[in-house]
């Protein structure tokens, strides 16, 4: 079915130009889910990783709802325009996703300055983009771990260091709900991102995901199974494709 369509990701790119983006992802292959891809708004090539949207639906399984006409932006201030549909079996079995990433940032800085001639306050105006989230886009999956680890330390105004136990549980608590640990190695790429040993931050997960106390867990038997081949190497990862 992936490969079905692939003519389908090139005309969507050649109809809508060098402003619209069309990725193919296969959730089988966490690690470089990008199979196909069409235009150049993030960067990524064949062989890329997901974005921590992907990570998302990942996380969520065969329950992972379509998002559709969503705005975020890329890390270079890029403003995006995107929907993404759950590629799907027969039989509901979530495998994919196609995306559709269309560039907007010359449409919202025309409306800036149409607000500006018109006398609008930008001050009182309600913009698209005023809080528009930035999102990883990288084909190395490492990237996007970074990225969230960073991102939720600095919602947090606190270095790994400085966080007293509860709010290191409840860091690891939202990195799982992102979907972060739903990739291979990510575990520890966050440990090393943090400064703590692999068997501390499987402990913290372990804890996380048990509700169990931290102290002791850390061998990799208390890991439990993730879904499209996650943090535990045995984890069924090989789904039929449709």
């Amino acid at each position: 079915m992936i490969e079905a369509l692939r003519p389908v990701v090139a005309g969507l790119a050649a109809t809508f130009g060098p402003s619209c983006e069309v990725v193919v992802h296969d959730f089988r292959r966490p690690d470089g889910s990008v199979v196909i891809i069409a235009g150049d708004l993030t960067g990524r090539t064949v062989g890329g990783s997901m974005s921590e949207i992907g990570m998302d639906l990942l996380r969520q399984g065969d329950t992972a709802p379509d998002r559709l006409n969503y705005v975020t932006r890329t890390p270079s201030g890029r403003m995006l325009k995107s929907s993404t549909v759950v590629l799907r079996t027969s039989r509901g079995t979530a495998f994919g996703a196609f995306c559709v990433n269309l560039d907007i940032t010359a449409l919202h800085q025309a409306r800036a300055l149409l607000g500006d001639l018109a006398g609008v306050d930008p001050n009182t105006a309600a913009l698209p983009g005023a809080a528009v989230p930035t999102t990883t886009f990288s084909n190395d999956v490492d990237d996007v771990v970074d990225a969230a680890v960073d991102g939720l330390q600095l919602a947090r105004g606190k270095q790994w260091a400085d966080l007293d136990r509860a709010e290191r549980v409840a860091l690891f608590r939202r990195l799982e709900a992102t979907g972060v640990f739903a990739v291979r190695r990510a575990v520890p790429r966050v440990a090393a991102r943090l400064g703590i040993s692999r068997a501390s931050a499987y402990a913290y997960l372990s804890e996380v995901r048990r509700g169990e106390p931290a102290a002791g867990r850390t061998s990799g038997a208390g890991r439990p199974a993730m879904g499209f081949g996650g943090e535990r190497p045995d984890a069924p990862g090989a789904l039929e494709e449709p």
